[in-house]
């Protein structure tokens, strides 16, 4: 019988303290349910229909939520897509994806939607505690972009992998590797919003505004003047309210020159 350690769950609790459940199986969610309050839960919603999901999300402010893959007015993949590019307060919270169709298509799907984790039926309490326990006690760096809105994948359902990093690259060696890598990734996405601003020119702001706040940080941890000044730069445009693809052009591209052209040639 499955049993966690008193500490374990004092550390979980502020994540499972609200968990909104979406799942049209009424025997599966009152399973999941009953298992979420074993755990500590002090308040769960199950809901079937994506709709009234998102209202609870919005009213609730929950700290976990666990979705079904489909069912009759629910797609799962749609609402982690819909949480994530919304402006709840929720929006970040950890999804964990529950599904008895775990085909590598349906597995990719999820990962590719912003989902923490994915949780195969039928699953025992200890692999649902693992999900858990991963989603809340290892956060993973949190991706704003255009196509993409969610945690990191490179460790994605890695409540199932117990072992160290899957790929070298995913934690660089020295902190001087770690600030290259953070300034890398935030140019790419810079990169990639304005060449897809037209596309969804809400979601392009907030990751522009995004990557802003992580250069200007990385700017003063690393005295990158150069840095700073660009980045005040775009900082400023972004502050006049309502920018535009024409007027954000200029700051992106002078932060843009100051990244290897090798990296503005990976960009999509």
């Amino acid at each position: 019988m499955f049993a966690a350690d008193a500490k374990t769950l004092s550390r979980i609790e502020p994540v499972v303290r609200r968990v909104l459940i979406a799942d049209p199986n009424q025997a599966s969610a009152r399973l999941l349910l009953d298992i979420m309050k074993s755990l500590g839960a002090r308040e769960v919603v199950t809901e079937s229909d994506e709709h009234r999901v998102m209202e609870y999300a919005r009213e609730m402010e929950p700290g976990l939520i666990f979705t079904e893959r489909a069912g009759l007015k629910l797609d799962g993949e749609q609402l982690a897509r819909r949480i994530r590019r919304s402006n709840l307060a929720c929006r970040g919270v950890p999804i964990i994806m529950m599904t008895a169709d775990a085909t590598a298509s349906s597995i990719k799907g999820a990962r590719d939607a912003g989902i923490h984790e994915f949780l195969r039926k039928p699953f025992t309490t200890a692999d649902l505690f693992r999900r858990i326990e991963n989603v809340a006690l290892k956060p993973r760096d949190w991706i704003e972009a255009v196509g993409y809105v969610g945690p990191d994948r490179r460790r994605f359902n890695s409540g199932e992998y117990a072992g160290p990093q899957k790929r070298t690259a995913d934690k660089p060696a020295t902190p001087a590797e770690a600030a290259v890598a953070v300034k890398d990734q935030a140019m790419r996405i810079l990169a990639s919003s304005l060449a897809q601003f037209d596309k969804d020119p809400m979601q392009a702001v907030r990751a522009i505004k995004q990557q802003a706040q992580t250069l200007k940080a990385l700017a003063m941890k690393t005295s990158d003047a150069r840095l700073a000044v660009a980045t005040a730069g775009l900082e400023g445009v972004l502050a006049q309210g309502a920018p535009t693809k024409v007027s954000l052009d200029a700051p992106i591209n002078a932060l843009l020159a100051l990244a290897p052209p090798e990296l503005l040639g990976r960009t999509g």
